[in-house]
């Protein structure tokens, strides 16, 4: 059975099992407010996650929704949100370019410090809240996506991770059907487990274990049953399953997120990426030109980065050998407003490298010029400047 059917049946057998979780969690007003977050309409949900924290001053569950959105607001902006950036060991080691916004860091801080202190005051006169436990630890894990991601900063994350992981396991031993707590140490579970064993000893966690298989478990009890953490442990599953290769599995879930939120940009490019690491060129072909002409309507997307749309549509039509429609969905990319220094430098190279593919050494040169222009002590550049003196064969 595939991950989403087996999801569904997992939906449909748990319905009537009891599952616990904060009041705040149950009211119209941080639904509405998630549906916009979900639409990736990060600026409507932030005015109502405000006033929500306004009409909770003491609750570190608010403060928590608000450090959420701006969190991915930012990974967001930051072309962070791409899976396709995780879905091998690579981004632990490599270089990859972020212009940290330092009001938007002391923001997180600010917020997730705010968060533990609410928490902290609640648990000081009952330390069997398991409100305000899971909302530390949702508070810490945040802050750890932030350090990881943005600030590359790993080995203080991942011992900030454990604080979370330890929070919502003392949730889950207090009240095991509290199971939003399944998503931050499922979460935990699976990365330690799944990290090479040098870099855990680089960073200082040579003798911390985690498991995958347990992480996965954990990550399906909150997809399932989960009122906070359901979209979150699916997108969660669907990147772990790429990483493994598991291409139809994630593709279900891609699928069954994107149709429950159609206009989440993000769940519709992960369908059309998980085709094209499947090897299925055309169906991939299909789904980036389809996410294309959805953005052509006025409104239905917010925050589309369609520069990830081109790319991988270039990507998988040079794939199919039709290099000339390859080096226009490269260009394309290129030229997005909002395209990161580094993905264009990608995209001019991957142009110029297509053109010399029809054997065009004077378009490929322009291309490659473009990127030595815009950065030539990058890996990118010194690729292109390379491939100035000599033609891209293939391979």
């Amino acid at each position: 059975m595939c991950a989403a059917g087996a999801l569904a049946g997992a939906l449909a057998a748990t319905a009537q099992q009891p599952v616990d979780t904060a009041a705040l969690n149950k009211t119209e007003a941080v639904r509405s407010a998630f549906a916009s977050f979900y639409a990736m309409d990060y600026e409507a949900a932030l005015q109502r996650f405000e006033r929500i924290a306004a009409e909770h001053p003491d609750d570190p569950l608010a403060t928590d929704f608000l450090l959420d959105a701006t969190v991915v607001r930012e990974l967001n902006r930051l072309d962070l949100l791409d899976t396709t950036f995780y879905a091998n060991d690579g981004f632990l080691t490599g270089k990859h370019v972020v212009v940290e916004d330092p009001a938007v860091r002391d923001r997180v801080r600010e917020l997730a410090a705010k968060a533990v202190t609410q928490a902290d005051a609640l648990l000081a006169k009952n330390g069997k809240d398991v409100d305000a436990l899971y909302a530390r630890g949702w508070a810490r894990s945040l802050q750890v996506t932030y350090m990881a991601l943005v600030e590359r900063i790993f080995a203080p994350a991942l011992k900030l991770a454990l604080g979370a992981k330890n929070d919502d396991e003392e949730v889950l031993r207090l009240d095991p059907n509290y199971v939003d707590a399944d998503m931050i140490v499922g979460t935990y579970q699976y990365v330690v487990g799944a990290l090479p064993r040098t870099f855990r000893f680089l960073v200082g966690i040579a003798g911390v274990s985690g498991s995958k298989e347990k992480g996965m478990a954990l990550l399906e009890t909150a997809a399932t049953r989960g009122i906070r953490t359901s979209v979150e442990a699916r997108t969660c599953m669907m990147l772990f399953l790429r990483r493994e290769g598991k291409y139809a599995e994630a593709e279900a879930l891609a699928q069954s997120l994107a149709s429950e939120y159609p206009h989440d940009f993000l769940f519709q490019l992960e369908v059309a990426n998980l085709a094209k690491d499947a090897g299925q060129a055309q169906p991939a072909i299909h789904e980036y030109e389809h996410v294309l002409t959805q953005a052509r309507q006025p409104g239905y997307f917010h925050n589309a980065h369609l520069e990830l749309a081109y790319f991988g549509l270039g990507d998988t039509l040079r794939g199919q050998k039709a290099f000339e429609q390859a080096a226009a969905a490269f260009r394309n990319a290129a030229s997005m407003p909002g395209t990161s220094p580094e993905l264009r430098q990608r995209c001019l190279l991957a142009a110029g490298k297509s053109f010399d593919l029809l054997h065009d050494h004077t378009r490929a040169s322009e291309n490659y010029q473009e990127a030595v222009n815009a950065g030539s002590d990058t890996v990118q550049g010194e690729e292109a400047r390379k491939l100035l003196r000599k033609p891209f064969q293939g391979g």
